[in-house]
């Protein structure tokens, strides 16, 4: 079922309020398991790819992963500046493929610093020329590697750098209805800080991240209810003999006052747990400390 009204209502009096499309047969948001599974693995490729580029440009470098989310292509692109840096990625065995987006103003200031120069400010957004588009493949096959290394077995199907792409609304990488797993990214190289994207077609990566909620069978409920048990901690009391007491008798107790317990002097005390007796022991000693010495158990039925 989806929604079709896309229109934007009105009461007078209050602002406008938006309804958006919403696909159920879609849905464009992850799984609190899946999501906390994918930033794992791109907080691990950000930092494989900040130490790359510090050994790559030989200026130090940081990248943070600042956000992970599913959407549509179409919604990817249109976020995009007009003008950008794009790196489209095939993946074998799927018709999409994956995009390395960032300013192509600071791939020219990275490719600066690998010719030994400074960087400059206030780079326009242009094409790479064949040099800088070689120097900026290198560091796009690194990239990948790290990612192939930081997503491990989330990312199965072979990855490589293809074309490059500068205008966001004509790199066609996917269909617009198309689902992808978009991490945003901030780079710092030396004082010079830009954005970057990285999107992979979510058909790639969400079937290894299995159900968001997997059951287990209950075909051996017992043993593994009775496996659970025996290993939680209880507590274990050695209690007296309870004595009867009145009310009035606690409200005028005071310091000093003596309470006789009808426990016998030769009857070992109960063992509890719970307030349960299980068993009765003797008063004894281990080491320094107080223990009871069990004399005698309670068995039970189940």
């Amino acid at each position: 079922m989806t929604l079709l009204d896309n229109t934007t209502t009105s009461i007078p009096g209050k602002p406008a309020r938006s309804v958006e499309v919403y696909d159920f047969l879609r849905p464009t948001t992850l799984a609190r398991e899946h999501s906390r599974v994918l930033e794992l693995g791109f907080e691990t490729f950000a930092r494989q790819w900040g130490t790359q580029l510090t050994a790559k440009v030989r200026v130090l470098s940081q990248v943070t992963c600042e956000q992970v989310v599913m959407t549509t292509y179409d919604e990817f692109a249109a976020g995009l500046p007009a003008t950008t840096a794009m790196v489209l990625c095939p993946l074998e065995g799927s018709s999409a493929k994956a995009v390395i987006q960032f300013p192509s103003a600071a791939a020219l200031g990275w490719v600066t610093h690998m010719l030994g120069g400074n960087h400059a400010q206030n780079l326009p957004e242009r094409k790479f020329t064949p040099i800088e588009q070689a120097l900026v493949r290198r560091l796009m096959d690194d990239a990948l590697e790290d990612l192939r290394y930081s997503l491990g077995s989330l990312l199965v199907a072979p990855i490589s750098v293809g074309g490059f792409q500068y205008n966001s609304q004509f790199a066609q990488a996917a269909a617009k209805s198309d689902l992808m797993i978009v991490a945003s990214f901030e780079i710092r190289v030396g004082d010079a800080a830009a954005p970057a994207t990285l999107a992979i077609p979510a058909e790639v990566l969400l079937p290894q991240l299995g159900d968001a909620n997997p059951t287990s069978t209950t075909a051996n409920a017992r043993e593994l209810v009775d496996a659970q048990l025996a290993a939680v901690p209880v507590d274990v009391s050695l209690r007296f003999v309870s004595a009867p007491i009145l009310p009035n008798e606690i409200l005028d107790l005071a310091v000093g006052d003596v309470l006789p317990l009808p426990h016998p002097a030769h009857r070992p005390l109960d063992v509890t747990i719970d307030g349960i007796a299980i068993g009765r022991a003797a008063v004894g000693a281990n080491g320094s400390r107080l223990a009871g010495i069990i004399v005698t158990t309670e068995e039970r039925l189940a």
